[in-house]
């Protein structure tokens, strides 16, 4: 039987759980995820998980946040001054916002406390510091 390994492009239905039951994402009513193996195109654990099944195999995982979005960074978590935002933006609770890093990189943030003069944003990636939950089917391997 052709098992998945590193190299290999692959097309897998999932449906991801957070430990509380709730569903964070899912291709169960859309297309399949394809991916290649060993490309980096998806977390490590979830690329660990594939690595061996067989096409319609299925299979649940639990993928700790070291194998995952990693730990959530304190030094991530910045107030910052409402000035640094356009004049016409009117920050809330929840709204994502983009900055560059000093290299050049954007970096994706999320409001999490607005205050008259200042805003808090997060730049840890939302599922950082979670544990993944993954149910995953096989559905093709090349």
């Amino acid at each position: 039987m052709n098992q998945a390994k590193q190299g290999d492009t692959v097309k897998i239905h999932y449906t991801g759980t957070l430990d509380d039951g709730s569903v964070f994402d899912s291709s169960a009513e859309g297309n399949p995820l394809e991916f290649t193996i060993g490309s980096e195109q998806v977390i490590p654990g979830f690329e660990k998980a594939v690595t061996g099944m067989a096409i319609g195999d299925k299979k649940s995982v639990s993928i700790p946040a070291d194998d995952a979005y990693g730990p959530v960074f304190q030094e991530m978590i910045r107030k910052v001054p409402k000035g640094v935002l356009p004049e016409d933006l009117e920050p809330t609770e929840g709204m994502t916002l983009q900055a560059q890093s000093p290299e050049g990189r954007p970096i994706n943030m999320i409001v999490i406390q607005v205050e008259e003069d200042t805003i808090t944003v997060d730049g840890n990636h939302p599922l950082a510091g979670q544990t993944l939950n993954f149910d995953i089917e096989l559905l093709t391997v090349g």
